[in-house]
């Protein structure tokens, strides 16, 4: 065989051997099936990045999915939630986000109840802080807790016992009716461990 690829098909049948050294392009012919491919498939949907601010808050409701961990809300709206828990998800928490996308949070695990106050330092965006007991009924919200700037950050403290907390964009509590009482549903974490 020549230098170059080509395809040798059995002599005297309509299959010949031809080369691709004139065109130079079987050199890129993996290349080009391969752009071809992936420039047929139908793209996956590209989430839409949105900044929320206390006066800006998600007005639709999600259909739950059938994966990942996830709240759900009385009215049965859908939190997509990152798990935090031990120490070091939990120190760092939702610092140095300029956004968070509608219908996404952070669940917050604990080992065991107690009253475990939360602050805002190096967080960019107001959040909903929400505390949750055992049970998964909500024991104490802190609505539209805004950003800290400073080095000496307020603590946010319950008041209350609880097990978990989630956090949310401001505003989505109140949007969402949220209140003490409330029981919340847990979808996907039925693995987690806190440390």
């Amino acid at each position: 065989m020549s230098r170059g690829s080509g395809a040798q098909g059995r002599k005297g049948s309509k299959w010949t051997r031809f080369s691709c050294e004139p065109l130079r392009l079987c050199a890129f012919a993996p290349l080009i099936a391969m752009l071809t491919f992936a420039c047929s498939e139908t793209p996956a949907t590209t989430p839409v990045q949105t900044t929320q601010t206390h006066a800006q808050t998600q007005t639709q409701t999600q259909a739950p999915t059938q994966s990942g961990p996830r709240v759900i809300f009385p009215d049965k709206f859908v939190v997509h939630v990152e798990i935090a828990a031990n120490d070091e998800l939990r120190a760092q928490g939702l610092m140095y986000r300029d956004q968070l996308r509608p219908g996404t949070g952070m669940l917050f695990f604990f080992a065991e109840d107690g009253e475990y106050p939360f602050w805002m330092k190096n967080t960019h965006i107001p959040l909903d802080m929400i505390w949750i007991d055992s049970n998964k009924k909500i024991v104490h919200i802190a609505h539209d807790v805004p950003p800290c700037k400073v080095e000496d950050c307020p603590n946010y403290p319950p008041h209350a016992i609880a097990r978990y907390v989630l956090e949310v964009a401001g505003g989505v509590a109140n949007q969402h009716g949220l209140k003490t009482g409330d029981a919340l549903q847990f979808l996907g974490t039925e693995n987690v461990v806190a440390e």
